[in-house]
């Protein structure tokens, strides 16, 4: 009996390991966020958690289900400046729940940035300068006019400033494709329960 069953065990792991080794490197994986990244929070080293969107099918053989969990890293963050500089964000994929089983990860980065500050802050700053010009024009005339764009400027720049942050950001159930470099089924003693 015990001969028997340890028959049975082997043949499951040789099945199961038999598997991770058809995930070729190069495969992709499209998993859905099951929340929000921000660069404005967001740390190196931070975990967040997904599902795969499609099943991974090679050769025929379906090797994930879709809805399998997922989990991966930040592995860049930065977080956006006031006039310049927006936010950056890259993730990866670290491991995968097959069939009750973690296979661990390596796959490629997914990266993002937040929108340019330059096309906002001169709407922001020639505004206020344009509109300084143009009240100080109406009150003083033209020396009215130069102290007007002066100020209006300088209170756009502050608009700018106050606002201007950009932000990189994963959306919570938005869908991100990596490459499998390398998957490799995690030990029984460092496997989570």
């Amino acid at each position: 009996m015990f001969r028997k069953s340890l028959k049975a065990l082997a043949v499951v792991l040789a099945l199961s390991l038999g598997a991770l080794a058809k995930i070729p490197a190069g495969t992709p994986l499209t998993i859905r966020l099951t929340s929000e990244i921000t660069s404005r929070t967001a740390r190196s080293g931070q975990t967040f958690h997904g599902t795969l969107a499609r099943s991974v099918v090679v050769r025929g053989k379906t090797l994930a289900r879709a809805g399998a969990p997922v989990s991966g890293v930040v592995s860049h963050a930065k977080s956006s400046g006031r006039l310049h500089a927006p936010g950056e964000l890259s993730v990866r994929l670290t491991s995968i729940r097959l069939d009750g089983e973690l296979v661990a990860l390596s796959t490629s980065s997914v990266s993002t940035k937040g929108k340019s500050h330059k096309k906002g802050n001169i709407e922001k700053i020639g505004g206020g300068a344009a509109a300084g010009t143009l009240i100080g024009a109406l009150a003083g005339g033209g020396k009215g006019a130069l102290i007007g764009a002066a100020a209006g400027g300088a209170a756009g720049t502050g608009v700018a400033a106050a606002t201007g942050k950009e932000e990189a950001i994963f959306h919570a159930e938005q869908a991100l494709t990596f490459r499998v470099r390398s998957a490799t089924m995690e030990s029984r003693s460092t496997r989570r329960k």
